[in-house]
């Protein structure tokens, strides 16, 4: 039911074709780093620790210039982190999903990222290590993105409507993410960084084991570690907890190091961390307590808007058995049509097979009555040679005597009167044993056009004997 949903709901989002598309490349392991999206990391130096092998990094691309880069999870379907720089962003955006096709299919052609619709059908396995657009459709969850689109000008912005860079977030937590992340970068980080295009962004998830239809990971939290890497450099870490879309709690890079993998280092060495401006973090971490503040400022006047939530929400959870009986009523209806399909089947292949015993049997039998008829008429010719050749030689027989009986006359009277008087002797001889071998021939014949009809009736006897055994019950030995 789920794969049939996904696949109707795929078609008819997938239907038009947004005008461009966004260029990725999955590294190899034969390279160093992200390749050209090295440059989105301090030093050009990527974040130490990730070792899994279905991690994979991928350098995200458009128009054939890198803008930022992603590690994939390929366990979890949702990347673990995206580095960007912060660039103007742009007035308009507009939605064009991608997908990897060299994630799930690394030997194909296709060295970019393209749209969903575009590979459906020609990507081997498509959807096996990555998130589909199917995978969000009906769960309750938004394709939340790590890099966020509205920090970043017109040709970024299309490359992060990739879901190599999307999590499973709820459309609560997926506005209050980016709202948050986009003043805090605005309003505390850039101001405070001297060297704008030093500032080094890494947005990431930490995986729980909540997973959307199965498939795709929902956060257990989301993270923000950015590193001014200039004169008087500095470094902050931002997490956010998926169970308060409110919550923002500011820490050191360190201490966020700490609730990743273990072995994690986010920045080459240490970021501003050893020797960092005090007077420059505290301005940052004041312009971060005055965003939650106005945060909840903003919460406490939208009185009404929360009152809205909640009829929304009591409206959802009175909908919400009628949801579910229907979906019990889809499943039973899909359960029921399988079944029957699997009776007509079964029936199907049981006489199908009772057909085909019966058929091989017909065959064997014509195949022995074809052989019996092709060795007879082979014999008849045979048998007419012989008794051609017998008559021959009687015939020469015949002349022999005949030159004998001149010679034994020419010769010697006597001679010639006992022959002539053996002739009718060996002429009236020669004659049974031509006819002998005549009907010897014929009643050949009919004995194997007999044996050949006996095997046609056993074969037609087996036939209906073998569907009478398949398909009338068997009775009681008194029956």
């Amino acid at each position: 039911r789920e794969r049939t949903m996904k696949t109707s709901v795929v078609f008819l989002l997938c239907i038009s074709v947004f005008p461009g598309f966004s260029q990725g490349r999955v590294v190899g392991e034969d390279e160093t780093g992200f390749a050209e999206c090295n440059v989105f990391f301090p030093g050009q130096v990527p974040p130490e620790g990730f070792t899994e092998p279905f991690h994979v990094k991928i350098c995200q691309q458009y128009n054939k210039e890198p803008r930022f880069a992603t590690l994939y999870s390929t366990k979890d379907k949702i990347p673990l982190y995206s580095a960007f720089k912060y660039t103007k962003p742009a007035q308009n955006e507009e939605e064009s999903w991608l997908v990897e096709p060299q994630i799930d299919d690394p030997e194909n052609d296709l060295h970019e990222m393209v749209h969903e619709a575009d590979v459906i059908g020609t990507v081997a396995s498509l959807g096996a290590n990555q998130a589909l657009t199917s995978d969000y459709v009906g769960s309750g969850y938004e394709r939340g993105l790590l890099n966020p689109s509205l920090l970043n000008e017109e040709d970024f912005q299309m490359a992060t409507y990739t879901l190599t860079n999307a999590v499973p977030l709820s459309p609560s937590l997926s506005k209050s993410w980016h709202r948050d992340i986009g003043r805090v970068v605005e309003e505390a980080l850039v101001p405070h960084c001297s060297k704008k295009d030093h500032l080094y962004l890494l947005a990431g998830a930490i995986p729980s084991s909540v997973r959307v239809k199965g498939k795709v990971s929902v956060p257990e939290s989301l993270w923000l570690a950015a590193c001014c890497d200039a004169p008087e450099g500095w470094s902050l870490g931002l997490v956010k907890k998926m169970n308060d879309e409110n919550s923002l709690a500011d820490l050191t890079v360190g201490e966020l190091e700490k609730q990743l993998l273990a072995g994690v280092h986010l920045f080459k060495g240490s970021c501003g961390e050893d020797n960092p401006s005090q007077e420059k973090i505290e301005a940052i971490l004041q312009a971060v307590s005055q965003i939650r503040s106005g945060e909840q400022v903003e919460t406490s006047d939208n009185q009404e808007a929360k009152d809205s939530g909640l009829v929304r929400k009591v409206a959802g959870v009175i909908a919400t058995p009628f949801i579910k009986l229907l979906e019990l009523l889809i499943y039973v209806f899909v359960e029921l049509v399988k079944f029957v399909f699997y009776f007509l089947w079964l029936v199907i292949k049981r006489v199908g097979g009772a057909v085909l015993d019966g058929v091989y049997s017909l065959w064997n039998g014509v195949v022995s009555y074809l052989k019996a008829i092709s060795m007879v008429l082979i014999s008849i010719p045979y048998d007419v040679g012989r008794v051609i050749v017998n008559i021959f030689l009687g015939f020469l027989e015949i002349v022999q005597d005949v030159a004998s009986l001149t010679y034994r006359i020419l010769r010697i009277p006597v001679g010639f009167v006992l022959h002539l008087a053996a002739f009718p002797y060996h002429s009236i001889c020669a004659i049974p044993s031509v006819l002998k071998d005549m009907a010897t021939g014929i009643g050949g014949t009919f004995s194997l056009i007999i044996d050949a009809t006996a095997a046609l009736l056993h074969g037609f006897y087996y036939l209906a004997g073998h569907i009478v055994k398949r398909f009338v019950p068997k009775g009681s030995s008194d029956d």
